[in-house]
């Protein structure tokens, strides 16, 4: 499968590639930056420029693609832009193009923004706008919502389930990138949205279960 990467060169993102080539899709890394091609390069993927600001340049990303996953993010500076307008439009496009499978990073407490804290609510209603439209698009679509991220580890195991909250609620970005590779393959996660923590079930058993 060749997969559309928009946000191939964040925390999350450069664990997904290498989880996607070991199940042998072909890896598009959209990116901001040419600066950063190079890097994509290096680690076997195609770049191409991805500004979510940009809608022009939608077109030539998704050119070919059969799937799209969304892990980009705006670090705060570009919530609206970014996170929201440009997710939803990048979801327009993919679905004009015929690239029917779209998966989502999304947050955890997206579905209830009021309730995450403070400085964050901007953020998550951001994302619950983005995951929304989403949902209305006619795309064959997966959000997941991990909780806190870290750069711990992978264990390759986690716990889904919704309203996951408190300090044990964190998932090593590697573990999110796996999951993200592993529904993007499986046909179960379509029409689902699931959060996701740290836990004791391997992935794909876990996946089953949403």
């Amino acid at each position: 499968m060749k997969v559309l990467l928009a946000g191939a060169h964040g925390a999350v993102g450069e664990h997904l590639i290498r989880a996607l080539h070991a199940r042998g899709h072909e890896v598009t890394a959209g990116v901001r930056d040419a600066d950063q091609f190079p890097e994509m390069k290096a680690d076997g993927a195609e770049p191409v420029m991805l500004d979510l600001t940009t809608p022009e340049q939608f077109d030539a990303a998704l050119s070919g693609a059969d799937a799209v996953i969304f892990a980009a993010g705006s670090k705060g500076q570009a919530l609206e832009d970014v996170d929201r307008d440009g997710a939803k439009a990048l979801a327009d496009h993919a679905r004009q193009t015929g690239t029917d499978r779209f998966v989502m990073l999304s947050s955890i407490m997206a579905d209830r923004p009021e309730e995450g804290p403070e400085k964050l609510q901007p953020y998550l209603h951001a994302k619950h706008e983005a995951d929304e439209h989403l949902k209305q698009s006619g795309l064959d679509w997966t959000i997941v919502r991990p909780g806190g991220l870290t750069d711990d580890a992978p264990t390759g195991q986690i716990r889904t389930g919704q309203g996951f909250e408190g300090e044990d609620a964190v998932i090593p970005r590697a573990d999110v990138a796996e999951t993200l590779a592993v529904a993007l393959g499986d046909p179960g996660t379509i029409g689902k949205t699931f959060e996701i923590i740290s836990g004791d079930v391997v992935i794909e058993e876990a996946l089953k279960e949403v």
